[in-house]
């Protein structure tokens, strides 16, 4: 859905002051205006407000009518449908429209086209509305247009960057788990919990490698993975730090893109819990509706007021909303918890 600025309300207002002045000139003229008061007799503007002026918000009245039945109600569907419905609109509402005018015309005698002249209040104004609603598909397509260009560019970034870091980070993964368990095999007896540590943290580098091979994983996997990157955050933390998980087992099997969690928890707790004292908790509910499955990640942190700007505190988020539009066509929505702190939620 097209969302209206000011420079678009701008944009819009100058439209119909335009062309009700052009029609009042075509008035003017055909009055043997020109014959009277000259080149400039134009400017006077007495007779435009009973004129082309009331005919011109009659006009307006008639565009909101059809936008709202025609777009506004039918937002959830295709361009296509849309234009279908404006069109079939545009000589019902123009209809009715100019005979609510002639009624407060007549009321207040004043003048108007009369008889055979009378179909020229339902041709100009349908020809001004296919104008105006094909210039406002033509515009929107270009919106929509320009906003697939940027998201595609800002993809294409993120790839060329994840294929840098990629590259950067060629070391054979083998030698990283041998590394871990030389350290692990180093640590003297009794110290089993440092053991636990160094075995979790060398499953968190498995489950990337295998991340960056596949394109979906079971939600059970993706959901591990998470408990044990919160359990090494939890030692770092400690008390400060709590976790909730609701999910339904039957949805457990159901896949989806690896390391699209991580990102999410990561913000809740760095950005959200670190800086209180006393800490927070993080909790993720996912539910299954309507054959889709709804996230949602919650933190009890310091919230954010900005929302617009979140984005712009690292790459994990910017990356995962970039991640559910290519695939799904979906977003992050981002709203503030009770009684504090953000909540995050989208749907696969």
């Amino acid at each position: 859905m097209l969302n209206f600025r000011r420079k678009d309300i701008f944009l819009i207002v100058v439209f119909y002051v335009f062309f009700s002045l052009k029609y009042h000139i075509v008035l003017w003229y055909s009055a043997s205006g020109y014959d009277e008061g000259g080149f400039w007799g134009w400017l006077d503007f007495r007779e435009y407000w009973y004129s082309s002026g009331m005919q011109y918000v009659f006009f307006f009245l008639a565009s909101i009518i059809i936008w709202f039945f025609g777009i506004r109600l039918l937002r959830g569907y295709q361009y296509s449908v849309q234009m279908v419905s404006v069109a079939v609109l545009i000589p019902i509402v123009v209809y009715c429209i100019r005979e609510l005018r002639y009624s407060i015309v007549d009321y207040y005698e004043l003048n108007r086209l009369k008889n055979t002249g009378e179909i020229w209040d339902w041709y100009i104004p349908t020809l001004f509305m296919l104008i105006q609603f094909g210039c406002y598909f033509a515009y929107r397509y270009f919106r929509e247009n320009q906003r697939k260009l940027k998201l595609e560019g800002e993809l294409r970034n993120a790839a060329l960057k994840s294929e840098l870091s990629a590259i950067k980070a060629q070391l054979n993964p083998h030698f990283l788990y041998n590394i871990f368990n030389t350290i692990s095999a180093s640590v003297p007896e009794g110290n089993e919990k440092t053991r636990d540590l160094i075995a979790e943290l060398s499953d968190l580098f498995r489950y990337q490698l295998k991340a960056s091979k596949v394109e979906l994983v079971p939600l059970r996997e993706e959901l591990t993975f998470i408990r044990k990157y919160l359990k090494l955050e939890k030692e770092r933390f400690q008390e400060r730090l709590e976790l909730e998980i609701n999910v339904d087992k039957d949805n457990l099997d159901e896949m989806i893109p690896p390391m699209l969690l991580q990102p999410l928890v990561e913000n809740s707790i760095k950005h959200g819990l670190s800086s209180l004292v006393e800490g927070g908790k993080v909790s993720i509910n996912i539910k299954k509706k309507a054959g889709k499955l709804k996230f949602e990640i919650s933190d009890t942190g310091v919230g954010v007021k900005d929302k617009s700007k979140i984005f712009n505190k690292g790459i994990g988020l910017t990356n995962t909303r970039m991640r559910l539009e290519k695939i799904y066509n979906s977003g992050l929505e981002l709203n503030d918890n009770t009684p504090k702190g953000l909540k995050v939620s989208f749907t696969l």
